[in-house]
C-alpha cells in the first residue's frame, strides 16, 4: 500500500508501510530513518516516536496504553516491544516493536511492527470475579482433557488447580473483556500433564479461549510398559550448590562418539556432576545442567515444578558410563552446550532469555507408569522422556535439543502465541533453528536428502528417515497441506502445519546459505515478529529483515520466492477448497456441538467478528429456506443445541450458572427446565423428552432427563455420589448411556437402555472389561458405544448390541489394523457416523478427526463420509446417510453437510 495513503507528515516518505488487519495502525512500517529524542530511554524515544507520527500510527496516547515489555540494544540498534493497554488491561497479542539507530549522539527510527487494536471499545469492568473464573476455567479444561470418556472409578476426584492471572480483553472487534486463569495438574483419565491457558469471558462467565501452555516437540506418543513412578512432589528449582572449579570430562554419545563435557566436581558427593560453569562464569547460578529424572512422572516436572530427590548425573571419574549414555544424559548435556554455542557465538544472544538464565536438563521421565517419548519446553527447563523399546530418549538427537531450547528463545523475544498460526509459526522457527544446529554440527551439507529431517536419530532400529517425525523439505504449502483444526487439536494445528514455513525456511537457507539464512531468520523473529502473526506476518517480517540486513536484489527475490513456493502469500487462506455443501458459514465458536434430526440442523453462532455471546441457529438439513434465531441474544453463550424437528433444546451459560433451555421450532417462548451450577456437556431431544449430562469441578457426571411437564431432572443413575454416567443418546423413548458402578469394591463400566415408557433398564453385555466408556448411540435396532478396555494411546473399540443387551460386537477393535482414535458418535437407523482419527506418531492429517460411516451386511464395512483435509467435528446424523457437521477446512468453523459417504480419500 503506498504510503501516503495513510497521510504520513511531510518529510516522512516510508519506503513500505504494511496496513494493518482489522486495525488503523500498520503491521509494518520499514525504509525510513525518522529523527527522535536521543536523551532518555529507548522505550521513552520509541513511544514519542508513536506520539509524533500520530497520522500514520493512529495510537491516541502511546504514553498511557504502551507498556515497555522488553528493551534490547546490540551494536548501535536498539529494539523496543511495547505491550498494549485497553483502559490500563492488557490486550492479548497486542505489542507493538520499534527499531531504532543510536549513533554519535544521534538516534533514528528505522522501522516498526506489530499488532495495535485501535477499534477496541470494551468496558473494563468484569460482572465474573475471578473465584467463578477459576471455577469455570477448571470445568471447562476437565471436560477437553477427560470429558471424552468416562473413567472406571467416579469417586476419583481431578486434580486440577486454577490460578487467576487477572484482566485480559481479546482484540476480537471491540474487544472481549475476559478473566485470565491458568489451569495446571494432572489429567484424571491418563495422568499426563495438564498445563492450560484459559480466557473466561467476563460478563457470561464462558471459556471463549483455551488452548495448552505445554510446548511438545511431537503429538503425545507413549507406549505400554510395567513401572513404577513415585508420587508427584513439590519440589523447588535449585539455587546451586558450592563447587569448585570445573573440568573436562567426556562421555559416549548413543551414536557411540566420545564427546567433551562441561563438568564440576562436587566435593559433597565426591563425584563430578553434570553442571557446566565454563559458558557463564560471570554467573555462579546460571549454569547448564543436567538432570536424572528416571522414576519421576512428568507431571512432577512440568509447568515450573521441580521434582523432590534428583540430583545432577554425577561420576566417580570425569568419564561417565553406559549408564549415562543409555539414561540420554551425555547426550542432553552435551547438545545444551552446541546450543548454548550456537546463539551466543552466531547471534550474540546470552543463553534462552539474552541474559544469561541457566539452562536445566530433565531426562528420563516417565507417564503414568509408562515410557515417554516426547520433550517439553515448560517455560523454564527442558524435559526428555526416558523413550521406550524403539525410541531413544529424545535427548538423544541434537536438533530435538535446538527445537526445544528454542522455544525459549521464542518465549523470550516474540513470544508468538502457542496456538493457531502464531503457534505452528513457533514451532516452525524452533524446527528451523533446530535443524540448522544440528546439521552445522554434522557437517551435512544441504543438500543431502535427509538434511530437513527432525528426529531423524531417535530410532534404535529404523533409518533416519522412517524414524523422523517431521522432514523440513517435504514441500508442504497452504494449498494442498494446511489443515485447519479446533484449538482443542494440536493447539490450532501447531505441529500439523509447522513445515509449510519451516519449509520456507530451509528453502531459503538452502539457497542462500547457512549463515545469512540464519541471520534472516533470527533478526525477522528477535526484531520483528509480535505475539499474534501468523505466516504472512511471518513473511513480511522475514522480508524486511533481510532487506535491513542488505541483501541483494537477486538474494531479496530468492527469499520472496521461497515463500511464494509454499503458497505463504497474501489471503491465502482464502483458497481452501471444500467437498461438502455449507449450511451455515463463519461461525466463529469454540466448544459447542451441533444437533440435527426430523430434517433440521441446529448450532451455535457469532458474529462475523467473534466478538457476541454465540446464539442458537437452526434450518432444514435440506440447505431450503431460511435460518432461524432460536436464543434470545441477550449476552448468555447458548452452545451445544440439539433438535428432533420440532424442538430445539440447549443449554445456555451466564454469571448466575447454566440453564438447560427449550423452544418450540415454530416458535414460542423459551422455557427453562433446569439450573445448575456445573458444567453441562451434552444435551438431546426427542419427543417432549430433554435429556443431557452434567459435570462438576471435581469430575463426578450424572447424566438427568425431564419430560414434559417435569420441574426437576430424574438422574438416570440416582445422581449420587459414588455412582456415574454420561454421554446420553435418545431414539424411540429410549434412553442411553455410559454408566459407571459398584461391582463389590470395585467399579465396573458398561452402557445401560432405559425404556422411559415403562421404566425398565438393561445393562448391554461387554465383551470384555472395560476401564472407559465413550460416547453412545442408539437407533431402533441397536445400541453403539466407544469401549476402552486396554488404556494406553487413546485407541478404543467401537462396539454394538441389539436393544435387549444381547449379540454384542465389535464394528471396529481396539487394537490392530484400522483401530481407531475415535471420539464421539451418531446413528440414524440406517448408519453409523464414527468421529475418529488413524494412529500417527509423526502427526499428519490422519491423526486429524475425520467422520466414518459404518455399512454393509455386519455393519463393519467403513468409508470416510467426506475428504476435507480440515478437522470434522460435532458430526449429528440427520437421517439416512446424511450427516451434520461442524468442519474447519477453510480456517473458520462451519456448519456443512453430505447425503452420502466419499469414499476412501486416498
Amino acid at each position: 500500500m503506498p504510503a501516503q495513503a495513510f497521510a504520513a507528515p511531510a518529510g516522512s516518505d516510508p519506503a513500505d508501510v504494511i496496513p494493518g488487519k482489522g486495525t488503523s495502525t500498520p503491521s509494518l512500517v520499514d525504509g525510513i530513518r525518522e529523527g527522535v529524542k536521543a536523551s532518555g530511554s529507548p522505550a521513552d524515544a520509541a513511544r514519542g516516536h508513536l506520539a509524533d507520527k500520530k497520522s500514520r500510527y493512529r495510537i491516541a496516547d502511546p504514553d498511557r496504553d504502551l507498556k515497555a515489555v522488553q528493551s534490547v540494544t546490540t551494536g548501535s540498534n536498539e529494539t523496543v516491544r511495547l505491550q498494549q493497554k485497553h483502559r490500563g488491561v492488557d490486550v492479548l497479542g497486542g505489542q507493538y516493536v520499534v527499531r531504532m539507530e543510536k549513533k554519535d549522539g544521534k538516534r533514528v527510527v528505522t522501522g516498526t511492527s506489530g499488532k495495535y487494536f485501535t477499534g477496541l471499545t470494551t468496558g473494563t469492568k468484569p460482572e465474573v470475579g475471578e473465584e467463578l473464573a477459576v471455577q469455570r476455567a477448571v470445568g471447562a479444561t476437565l471436560a477437553q482433557v477427560a470429558g471424552k470418556k468416562l473413567a472406571v472409578n467416579p469417586k476419583a476426584a481431578a486434580s486440577l488447580k486454577g490460578t487467576a492471572r487477572g484482566l485480559v480483553v481479546l482484540p476480537r472487534g471491540a474487544g472481549v473483556l475476559t478473566q485470565h486463569v491458568t489451569v495446571r495438574g494432572t489429567d484424571p483419565a491418563t495422568g499426563r500433564p495438564v498445563l492450560h491457558e484459559v480466557y473466561v469471558d467476563a460478563k457470561s462467565g464462558y471459556p471463549v479461549l483455551q488452548y495448552s501452555g505445554i510446548k511438545t516437540f511431537t503429538a503425545e506418543k507413549t507406549a505400554s510398559a510395567s513401572g513404577e513412578v513415585k508420587a508427584a512432589g513439590e519440589g523447588k528449582a535449585p539455587g546451586g550448590p558450592a563447587k569448585h572449579p570445573g573440568v573436562a570430562g567426556s562421555g559416549v554419545k548413543y551414536d557411540g562418539t566420545t564427546v567433551e563435557l562441561g563438568l564440576f566436581f562436587d566435593t559433597a558427593r565426591g563425584e563430578y556432576v553434570m553442571n557446566d560453569h565454563s559458558r557463564m562464569w560471570d554467573s555462579s547460578k546460571n549454569v547448564i545442567s543436567t538432570w536424572d529424572a528416571r522414576g519421576k512422572d512428568v507431571s512432577e516436572a512440568n509447568g515450573g515444578r521441580w521434582p523432590e530427590g534428583i540430583k545432577e548425573f554425577g561420576s566417580r571419574t570425569p568419564q561417565f558410563d553406559k549408564d549415562a549414555t543409555e539414561a540420554g544424559a551425555v547426550d542432553a548435556h552435551w547438545a545444551a552446550g552446541k546450543v548454548y554455542d550456537y546463539y551466543k557465538k552466531v547471534h550474540g544472544r546470552d543463553s534462552l532469555d539474552g541474559r544469561g538464565m541457566a539452562i536445566n536438563s530433565l531426562v528420563g521421565l516417565s507417564l503414568s507408569g509408562m515410557p515417554l517419548v516426547n520433550a517439553f519446553w515448560d517455560g523454564t527447563k527442558m524435559l526428555y522422556g526416558g523413550g521406550d523399546e524403539e525410541y531413544k530418549t529424545l535427548s538423544a538427537d541434537l536438533d530435538v535439543v535446538g527445537h526445544e531450547m528454542t522455544h525459549g528463545v521464542v518465549e523470550n523475544s516474540a513470544n508468538l502465541v502457542y496456538a493457531g498460526q502464531s503457534g505452528a509459526l513457533n514451532e516452525a522457527i524452533a524446527d528451523y533453528f533446530g535443524n540448522a544446529i544440528a546439521v552445522d554440527a554434522a557437517g551435512m551439507s544441504m543438500d543431502d536428502p535427509d538434511a530437513g529431517l527432525l528426529g531423524g536419530n531417535l530410532c534404535r532400529t529404523k533409518t533416519p528417515r522412517q524414524c523422523a517425525f517431521r522432514d523440513l523439505n517435504d514441500g508442504a504449502t497452504t494449498s494442498k497441506n494446511f489443515l485447519g483444526v479446533s484449538f482443542a487439536t494440536d493447539n490450532g494445528g501447531v505441529h500439523l502445519n509447522s513445515t509449510i514455513f519451516s519449509g520456507a525456511l530451509w528453502d531459503i537457507r538452502e539457497d542462500l546459505g547457512r549463515t545469512l539464512a540464519d541471520r534472516i531468520a533470527y533478526k525477522a523473529l528477535t526484531e520483528y515478529m509480535t505475539p499474534l502473526d501468523g505466516f504472512t506476518e511471518g513473511r513480511d517480517a522475514v522480508i524486511a529483515a533481510a532487506k535491513a540486513l542488505k541483501v541483494s536484489a537477486k538474494d531479496l527475490n530468492v527469499v520472496k520466492r521461497s515463500f511464494n513456493a509454499h503458497g505463504i502469500v497474501p489471503n491465502w487462506e482464502q483458497a481452501m477448497g471444500v467437498d461438502s455443501d455449507l449450511l451455515l458459514g463463519k461461525l466463529n465458536v469454540y466448544s459447542t456441538k451441533a444437533g440435527a434430526g426430523g430434517g433440521w440442523w441446529a448450532t451455535s453462532k457469532s458474529n462475523d467478528d467473534g466478538t457476541e455471546a454465540f446464539s442458537v441457529w437452526a434450518g432444514r438439513t435440506d440447505g431450503k429456506g431460511e435460518t432461524k434465531l432460536i436464543s434470545p441474544n441477550d449476552g448468555r453463550f447458548h452452545v451445544n443445541p440439539a433438535t428432533d424437528g420440532k424442538t430445539v433444546a440447549w443449554a445456555a451459560y451466564s454469571a448466575a450458572g447454566m440453564d438447560v433451555l427449550a423452544r418450540p421450532l415454530a416458535g414460542g417462548p423459551v422455557k427453562k427446565l433446569y439450573s445448575t451450577s456445573d458444567t453441562v456437556l451434552d444435551v438431546r431431544v426427542e419427543g417432549g423428552v430433554v435429556a443431557f449430562e452434567k459435570m462438576d469441578v471435581f469430575g463426578a457426571r450424572h447424566v438427568g432427563f425431564l419430560r414434559t411437564g417435569d420441574k426437576e431432572p430424574t438422574w438416570a443413575d440416582g445422581g449420587k455420589a459414588g455412582t456415574g454416567s454420561a454421554f446420553p443418546s435418545l431414539s424411540g423413548g429410549r434412553l442411553a448411556y455410559a454408566k459407571a458402578y459398584a461391582d463389590g469394591d470395585d467399579y465396573r463400566m458398561g452402557v445401560e437402555v432405559l425404556d422411559l415408557r415403562s421404566g425398565e433398564r438393561k445393562l448391554m453385555n461387554q465383551l470384555g472389561r472395560p476401564e472407559s466408556i465413550g460416547e453412545t448411540a442408539i437407533n431402533g435396532k441397536y445400541v453403539f458405544w466407544l469401549a476402552d478396555e486396554v488404556v494406553d494411546d487413546g485407541q478404543v473399540a467401537v462396539r454394538r448390541s441389539n436393544l435387549d443387551g444381547t449379540g454384542t460386537v465389535d464394528l471396529s477393535k481396539e487394537k490392530g489394523e484400522g483401530a481407531l482414535f475415535a471420539q464421539s458418535l451418531t446413528a440414524s437407523d440406517e448408519a453409523l457416523t464414527v468421529t475418529a482419527s488413524l494412529p500417527d506418531p509423526k502427526y499428519h492429517n490422519e491423526t486429524m478427526s475425520k467422520l466414518w460411516q459404518f455399512g454393509g451386511a455386519n455393519g463393519t464395512d467403513r468409508a470416510r463420509v467426506s475428504c476435507n483435509r480440515g478437522e470434522q467435528l460435532s458430526a449429528a446424523a440427520a437421517g439416512g446417510k446424511q450427516v451434520v457437521w461442524i468442519d474447519g477446512t477453510t480456517g473458520y468453523t462451519d456448519l456443512v453437510t453430505r447425503t452420502r459417504p466419499a469414499g476412501n480419500c486416498g
